[in-house]
């Protein structure tokens, strides 16, 4: 098979090293509009799950990810200088440097018989006249899908916080989520570390307090410099950054929430973010990636007829991460509504921090929820009578 994945992110990266190790006869090339070594972002996160799974499939990038992140077992939440909760969470948790694992993946790849062409920007599928397969992982932004959205059935939501996606010097060395009151209202970080050196560390607001602070018109150093000043106790007197070297500045945005009906046409098939976004708070847009890229390989090799492969790949993947969308949606929700939380006691507030997934906190009293959420047969009971088609499950 002839494949020409357009956009160079761990999608399609990984996408093309599941196709070579399956069969190494597939002629596969990777266009990549920026630079090699020109990404924007600071670290992104994955779960145990996910590395074991990247062992299995591919151990070789696997070792090299793991050998590169960071990882924790435990969350610290910083509510102003009212309490700091640690939860032992359990899961074990990774950071890497975005920037690594596409060096990563990339190396791999080429080691495998890819071809990668840098600073190449593709308009259309028509540039691959004998491609007997276009990938558009070229983003939430697909310049491939956008042009022909109606098939699709794209649907974009966008979210009501603003947030914007920084570094710091800082290494955490626990997921960290920090809660800052001021006078237009509260303001918080999620942070975690992704290498020796460094960390991720989004901030994110309502509007009223974003405009409040004057972020919406502070200059880039000014609006660091209150921010630093607001997280002062979780950074430690390091500084909050705004670009990667050969990367992209961070700015203000609201979270756009893509979704589409479907996710290919003819010979073209969307992947990633291309075809689906998922909130940041959740952590697994990387996961969701590298599963697309799993799901589309074994739906080729399991179907004779591309048309039935790319159908079987849209159905189940779909229905695979249906729980996970769900969750991002109750998730950034819970994000929106923090002043219903917020002055609970730091045990109460963290334990929903933690159940934030739940479809049935919205519904109930916050207090209500947590003193039912002691008993676990109660609540899933109560959920089966509110929520409708849900059944009882005893054990969640």
């Amino acid at each position: 098979m002839k494949v020409a994945c357009v956009g160079g992110g761990p999608a399609s990266l990984y996408f093309s090293i599941l196709m070579k190790r399956v069969d190494p006869s597939h002629e596969i090339t990777v266009y990549e509009r920026y630079p090699a070594g020109a990404t924007y972002g600071w670290g992104v996160t994955y779960w145990e799950e996910l590395f074991d799974y990247l062992h299995e499939v591919d151990p070789e990038s696997a070792r090299a990810i793991g050998e590169s992140s960071v990882r924790w077992d435990s969350w610290v939440v910083h509510v102003q200088d009212r309490a700091t909760v640690v939860v032992e969470h359990g899961d074990e948790g990774f950071g890497v440097g975005r920037q690594r694992m596409l060096d990563i993946l990339a190396a791999r790849a080429t080691e495998l018989g890819v071809r990668i062409e840098y600073e190449r920007e593709i308009t259309a599928e028509a540039e691959f006249p004998d491609a007997d397969l276009v990938v558009a992982a070229d983003g939430i932004n697909s310049v491939l899908r956008e042009r022909d959205a109606g098939h699709y059935g794209t649907e974009v939501s966008v979210g009501r916080n603003m947030y914007m996606w920084l570094g710091t010097t800082k290494a955490l060395d626990a997921f960290t989520f920090a809660f800052t009151e001021t006078p237009h209202g509260w303001i918080w970080g999620y942070g975690y570390g992704y290498d020796p050196g460094h960390s991720t560390f989004i901030v994110e607001c309502a509007p009223d307090t974003w405009r409040g602070l004057g972020l919406d018109t502070a200059s880039e150093a000014d609006g660091l410099a209150q921010l630093e000043k607001l997280f002062a106790e979780v950074l430690d007197g390091h500084p909050l950054l705004t670009s990667t070297e050969g990367g992209g500045s961070a700015r203000w945005l609201n979270f756009r929430t893509l979704t589409n009906r479907r996710w290919y046409r003819d010979n073209v098939v969307l992947l990633g973010d291309a075809a689906h976004t998922t909130h940041y708070s959740i952590g697994a847009g990387t996961a969701l990636a590298l599963g697309d890229a799993a799901y589309l390989v074994e739906a080729l090799h399991a179907e004779p007829e591309l048309s039935r492969a790319l159908a079987r790949y849209e159905r189940e993947r779909r229905a695979a991460i249906r729980v996970s969308q769900r969750a991002a949606r109750n998730s950034s929700r819970w994000y929106e509504n923090v002043p219903r939380y917020i002055d609970l006691p730091p045990k109460q507030m963290v334990a929903l921090l933690n159940e934030r997934h739940s479809r049935l906190l919205p519904l109930l009293p916050p207090r209500l929820y947590y003193f039912l959420g002691q008993s676990a047969e109660n609540l899933s009971l109560l959920a089966a009578k509110l929520i409708p088609g849900r059944r009882p499950r005893i054990s969640e």
